[in-house]
């Protein structure tokens, strides 16, 4: 596999491989434009992430949570719209402690994805994007959407 990179002449480009090879414009071996200090062990357990990237990664989770969410519960408004019969499967159904769970997992994630995206709105005005002010909204959505999870299980039960 090929690499371009720039060698330490100024101007000029070459080709060579990633074992650093001599390189085809003369040079005895081309420079990385890399750090070299850069990890070897890629083991995701062992990264500790910022706060800033478990908000943005949950932010996405939660969105293909409510991604396949909104279908079961689409699924159950049609059931439920189709007759009375259906109607009533479906309010039995939600009464078990095991839907209440669900919907109350459903609701988390609006509340996180709802919070999470308000932030973005607010960094899309040009609040917060600093490094101090993305850690600050971080933890003020994880504090923010916490309360909220809560009083939605509160409302459920």
């Amino acid at each position: 596999m090929l690499a371009v990179v720039t060698p330490m002449v100024t101007g000029t480009s070459c080709r060579c491989l990633p074992d650093n090879s001599p390189c085809s414009l003369g040079l005895s071996k081309c420079e990385y434009a890399v750090n070299s200090q850069r990890p070897v062990n890629l083991d995701l357990r062992t990264i500790k992430l910022p706060n800033t990237a478990i908000s943005s990664i949950l932010h996405r989770i939660t969105g293909v949570i409510l991604f396949v969410g909104i279908a079961v519960l689409l699924y159950g408004l049609d059931k439920s719209l189709a007759s009375e019969q259906g109607f009533a499967e479906v309010k039995e159904c939600l009464t078990s402690p095991l839907a209440k769970f669900v919907v109350w997992g459903l609701l988390s994630g609006l509340m996180y994805h709802l919070t999470a995206g308000i932030r973005h709105l607010i960094m899309d005005l040009d609040i917060g994007v600093t490094l101090e002010g993305g850690k600050l909204g971080a933890n003020l959505v994880f504090i923010i959407s916490a309360i909220l999870i809560v009083l939605m299980g509160v409302w459920i039960w």
